[in-house]
């Protein structure tokens, strides 16, 4: 793998604790879900490093295909959960093109789902489903 981009974060204290990113533009505390109203945890994190990077490969795919107009929204759904004993991941990311046809914003999602680092990351790992949505008003 050819390295473009490379980043730090370090997290002190686990889910009950501080993180901090090397060059200062994230610091944050974080705790477990549920445990402190509008906090982040974890999966918060996750949730939107994957809806970011997911819109940008959509983007990406979509304008390979000749996409002038490129809106999305997305919106990640991480599910925290037990399967035989251990804690799992599950993923929905509903996606949003506002003005194309479901079957066509489908089909450029299931390219961009092949694209997206994220996804390669949890493909055979964890469940991730793809929904698209109405873009809402």
């Amino acid at each position: 793998m050819e390295i473009i981009y490379t980043t730090k974060v370090t997290a002190k204290g686990g889910r009950k604790g501080h993180i901090e990113s090397a060059d200062g533009a994230l610091k944050v505390d974080v705790f477990p879900p549920g445990t402190k109203e509008n906090s982040l945890n974890p999966e918060t994190l996750f949730g939107a490093g994957y809806a970011a990077c997911f819109g940008s490969a959509l983007e990406s795919v979509m304008r390979a295909e000749g996409q002038k107009e490129i809106t999305n929204t997305i919106t990640a759904e991480v599910s925290l959960g037990k399967s035989e004993g251990a804690y799992q991941l599950a993923v929905t990311l509903f996606i949003e093109v506002p003005g194309m046809e479901h079957s066509k914003v489908l089909d450029f999602a299931a390219k961009a789902h092949e694209k997206c680092p994220y996804s390669r990351a949890t493909r055979n790992n964890i469940e991730v489903k793809l929904e698209v949505v109405e873009p809402r008003g």
